[in-house]
């Protein structure tokens, strides 16, 4: 069973739409959380600077993870752009 051009076309419409909306979601979620994280490992290395080196170190590794969901997000969204698995399930 194959599609109809006009039903291909609102598949990749559709598909267009959520990874828009989802990269946009994404990314900005992950970047809030980013200055959220900086905003209180500044805060606490103002209030606390004898273990600023050790805020800072663990600041790293907490940004490190945030930028990874931004990664993963663009991944999915990618796939989804490009390797749609779901296109087999609606026959083409």
């Amino acid at each position: 069973m194959s599609m109809q051009p006009d039903q291909v076309l609102k598949f990749s419409i559709v598909t267009t739409i959520v990874v828009g909306a989802a990269i946009v979601l994404g990314t900005i979620t992950a970047a809030l959380m980013e200055g959220r994280a900086v905003v209180r490992a500044f805060d606490n290395m103002a209030r606390q600077p004898s273990v600023a080196d050790r805020i800072r170190g663990i600041l790293f590794v907490v940004l490190a993870i945030l930028e990874s969901t931004a990664i993963y997000v663009l991944l999915i969204c990618l796939i989804l752009l490009f390797a749609n698995p779901f296109r087999s399930i609606f026959g083409f």
